[in-house]
């Protein structure tokens, strides 16, 4: 499934490595980011992760969640928020039902059936406000940030992508 600009989040239901219930109707309500990478504690990732964790007032002030999403175990999800000490959820997606849903299964990444490093911002209605298919993991957190507050700062610059 390929998501478009102002399409519905895709349907899905799970527990975070934390023990929170993550699904399209929780996140209602507020701007959200789901992030998904391949590998839990690989160098990129960790780097991606802390940028993001450096950037969570920043996100929270502006109404917005960030979820990373991994093909990893819940355990292993665990030892990469201890390792980076993060705060926000984290999917063990083990089954890959949640990045297949959000098309992220493929190249390489699908052949060892991780995810592609990719990232789905959605407004606080659940629609679909912007896709990164290639990103940085070093910068990819101010880019988020920088789109967030042009969405919330001109909504139609949404209707226009």
């Amino acid at each position: 499934m390929r998501l478009r600009i102002g399409d519905p989040m895709p349907d899905f239901q799970t527990r975070s490595d934390d023990g929170q219930l993550i699904s399209p109707a929780t996140l209602r309500g507020e701007w959200a980011l789901l992030y998904f990478y391949p590998r839990a504690s690989s160098s990129g990732c960790s780097l991606e992760a802390r940028r993001f964790e450096q950037a969570l007032p920043d996100f929270a002030r502006l109404g917005a969640r960030v979820i990373g999403v991994s093909t990893d175990t819940e355990a292993r999800q665990a030892r990469f928020r201890e390792q980076c000490q993060l705060s926000f959820a984290l999917l063990p997606d083990g089954d890959k039902a949640i990045c297949r849903v959000f098309g992220v299964l493929g190249g390489l990444g699908g052949l060892l059936g991780m995810a592609q490093r990719q990232s789905f911002l959605f407004d606080s209605g659940g629609l679909l406000a912007h896709h990164w298919r290639s990103v940085n993991p070093d910068r990819h957190a101010a880019e988020v940030l920088g789109a967030l507050e042009k969405f919330q700062t001109d909504p139609s610059v949404l209707r226009s992508q």
